[in-house]
């Protein structure tokens, strides 16, 4: 039986911080609060010639070194992302020029903050198919481009990074062993982007109302948020015949720490249990998972043999998770 095994996986942080402190003379609020509401100390800004796709390789670049394959053993490129360079082309199609990547697939997936997992689904399929043999996963954002910075109650959540996985093929017993995925296009409007789109277009009126920043309503995204990621967790891990108990590590999406402990508390497990990095970068969107994959494996949390579950929750509304043995 083919899976789809990740082999190498990367992570890359722009030097700016922006503390809580910093954000304290910018909007009315205060380290004490955010700290206590959200559990972040502070996040990254990418420098202002830094689109997308230039954080993209970097972490791309350090998936491949990982990963011990050249570059040019890639079969295609899936990016996910919801601030992509421009509507088109696909930043995975930027990312690719930028890599050296010549004749192979690259395209763009974009589902919020579940987008890695979105993408590792979509690479897992198209693996298992027997079409493709490696896969270049990127998510990368760089949210502080559609970030209202006069918005005290959202301006506080996001920063910007990227996070990348080499998935290969393998008829060894690790990889991916299930995934689940879901959307909900009933609940758009409580976290969204108005205006950039067809719906939309830019114009002066827009830009005036300030409708290219994230709008977002708090309070039932959170209900939402951790209903449904306790949900995708227990469908996953009954798609691949397991238990909550056989689990080693659960890396969600880190957008509010009182979101990761409600879910650890649904899930019936020690936070001890759930990897946690949103002090150090807040939300990064679908760029959050990756690099928390990435950094659980560097810092030696998950090792060979362990079996770890992703899931995510973002604005569409969607939601997943992904059961993978390293």
């Amino acid at each position: 039986m083919i899976r789809a095994e990740i082999i190498g996986t990367g992570s890359y942080i722009p030097e700016k911080t922006l503390t809580n402190k910093d954000l304290e003379k910018m909007v009315d609020t205060s380290d004490n609060w955010i700290t206590k509401r959200t559990g972040i100390k502070e996040r990254h800004i990418a420098a202002g010639d830094q689109a997308s796709s230039d954080l993209a390789v970097e972490a791309a670049k350090k998936a491949i070194a990982d990963a011990g394959i050249d570059k040019d053993e890639i079969d295609i490129i899936i990016c996910a992302t919801i601030t992509p360079d421009m509507v088109f082309p696909a930043t995975a199609c930027q990312t690719q020029k930028k890599l050296e990547i010549k004749d192979v697939a690259a395209f763009d997936v974009e589902a919020a903050c579940t987008g890695f997992l979105t993408a590792l689904a979509i690479a897992d399929s198209m693996i298992v198919s027997g079409n493709f043999n490696k896969v270049l996963v990127v998510a990368s954002e760089v949210l502080s481009r559609i970030t209202d910075w006069d918005d005290r109650q959202t301006c506080v959540l996001f920063g910007d990074g990227a996070g990348a996985a080499i998935l290969s093929a393998t008829d060894e017993d690790r990889g991916i062993m299930s995934s689940y995925l879901g959307a909900d296009g009933n609940y758009d409007n409580i976290l969204h982007l108005p205006a950039g789109g067809s719906k939309l277009p830019a114009s002066q009126e827009t830009v005036k109302e300030g409708l290219h920043y994230m709008k977002m309503e708090g309070r039932e995204t959170f209900k939402i948020a951790v209903k449904k990621m306790a949900q995708s967790v227990r469908i996953a891990l009954k798609k691949a015949g397991l238990t909550i108990d056989e689990i080693k590590m659960v890396i969600p999406h880190q957008a509010n720490m009182r979101i990761i402990k409600a879910l650890a508390k649904r899930l019936k497990i020690d936070i001890e249990k759930v990897f946690v990095n949103i002090q150090d970068y807040g939300n990064m969107s679908a760029a959050t998972t990756a690099v928390g994959l990435d950094e659980a494996l560097r810092g030696g949390n998950i090792s060979e043999g362990d079996i770890i579950q992703l899931v995510a929750f973002g604005g569409g509304l969607t939601w997943g998770s992904i059961t993978v043995k390293i």
